[in-house]
């Protein structure tokens, strides 16, 4: 199917063309038909299959053919709802690219800056509004958004919002929803609280669930060096230099965790940027642009302020630190195994984290394979015949030669390393 097949108004075909968009991903070739029927749909998806395209364009469409360009103030007629800055910027630039021929007008508000330039792009009239929720609620409060006309509301990465502390801020925001709306709710995962969300936000709804072919855990080239807390540097320094052509995120856990790598990083002469929730929102824009644009190689970053974090050809993801949360390890390399690319992820682990390792492992089904041994090697490595000690007791047999070998280096673009570790199938907030 191409998006031709799919009823699209021509400006938005046109614009579609021009970005390179032919044929829709799954999620977009199951969502649009429904979307463009004015049904409310519940879409579970990962991150990186096109989600944003998925609602953006049917909305755009139906704003395109309702909507008089003529008139002397543009309404509110869809709100899309997101967790982060830079989701919420990602977003209103696409629809800014898909909808450029249609005369319609985006603005995003988040909060971290001033007011003002915001107030003053809502007071000239928009008709698609993107939002961080707390912006939202607090110019809500002082009476510069109404949703008297609102025609489509996107829950968007609804689980990252959970994940956040956003619920009640959604729960204020769903109440003051007209009660004759389209509604859209995308999530990634599915937990309880999520499902008792959608319940209250969607009315008969569709469902649209899709299960990737390979699952991120599988796609990613993963593997995990033992070191020492105060080898991590060092090692993190190794591998960059051994590598120098790669670009690479880099996940720390705390805001002063990323703020100390990078000062290191700088000792060794390595340019680099941290972007985290005390970064000003230009800094962090200032960043994120030059690591897209290929100016700066290293971008180090917390979970929360990588969210909406889109580059394609990222050759590495660096785990400084181990997630304590399972599921955040599986978002965090998912960022280098785009749409149907794959990539690689390594993580360092120390003693401390040896049990939030075996919890990723039991998420993901998968044993990560372990790195061979390094110059920075932690004292306490375990050992060939037992990678990981288990929870529970259990023989040796099944854990013998899980040790990638070869070289320190991964496979980046010009170190090409022909013994790829062999994957096994063994039966928070920080802003």
């Amino acid at each position: 199917m191409t998006f031709k097949e799919l009823g699209l108004a021509e400006p938005i075909l046109k614009a579609l063309e021009a970005e390179g968009y032919t044929h829709p991903t799954p999620i977009q070739e199951q969502s649009i038909p429904i979307l463009l029927q004015g049904k409310d749909l519940l879409g579970v998806a990962q991150t990186g299959t096109g989600k944003t395209a998925a609602f953006g364009i049917p909305i755009l469409h139906q704003l395109y053919e309702g909507i008089s360009l003529r008139q002397t103030k543009r309404k509110v007629k869809a709100l899309i709802v997101t967790p982060t800055r830079e989701l919420a910027i990602q977003i209103s630039e696409s629809l800014t690219a898909y909808g450029k021929h249609t005369g319609l007008r985006n603005t995003v508000i988040f909060g971290g800056v001033k007011q003002g330039k915001q107030v003053n792009a809502l007071r000239g009239g928009v008709d698609i509004l993107v939002a961080t929720p707390g912006r939202l609620l607090d110019l809500m409060n002082q009476g510069f958004i109404s949703f008297r006309d609102l025609e489509h509301v996107v829950l968007d990465e609804a689980d990252q919002m959970l994940d956040m502390g956003f619920i009640h801020d959604i729960k204020k925001i769903i109440a003051k929803l007209p009660p004759k709306r389209q509604s859209l709710f995308f999530s990634a995962t599915m937990p309880k609280d999520i499902v008792e969300l959608s319940r209250k936000m969607l009315g008969d709804f569709e469902r649209v669930t899709i299960k990737p072919e390979q699952a991120t855990a599988e796609k990613v080239e993963q593997g995990v060096y033992f070191v020492s807390k105060a080898n991590k540097p060092k090692l993190l320094i190794h591998l960059i230099k051994e590598n120098p052509e790669n670009t690479l995120i880099v996940f720390s856990r705390t805001k002063h965790g990323a703020n100390k790598i990078v000062k290191k990083l700088d000792q060794a002469g390595i340019r680099s940027a941290a972007i985290h929730g005390n970064k000003s929102q230009t800094a962090r824009q200032k960043a994120l642009s030059a690591f897209k644009e290929g100016d700066l190689k290293v971008l180090v970053a917390t979970d929360i302020a990588a969210r909406g974090i889109d580059v394609e050809d990222l050759s590495l993801v660096v785990n400084y630190d181990l997630p304590n949360v399972s599921e955040t390890y599986v978002h965090r390399i998912g960022r280098t195994g785009r749409a149907n690319a794959s990539g690689i992820a390594l993580s360092f682990c120390d003693k401390e984290e040896r049990a939030y390792l075996r919890d990723i492992e039991k998420l993901i089904k998968q044993s990560v394979p372990r790195m061979p041994e390094h110059q920075f090697v932690d004292a306490d490595t375990p050992s060939d015949d037992q990678p990981m000690p288990p929870k529970k007791k259990q023989g040796n047999s099944r854990n013998k030669n899980r040790n990638r070998p070869g070289g320190n280096n991964f496979r980046g673009k010009n170190n090409r390393n022909t013994s790829r570790p062999k994957k096994r199938n063994d039966s928070s907030r920080s802003e």
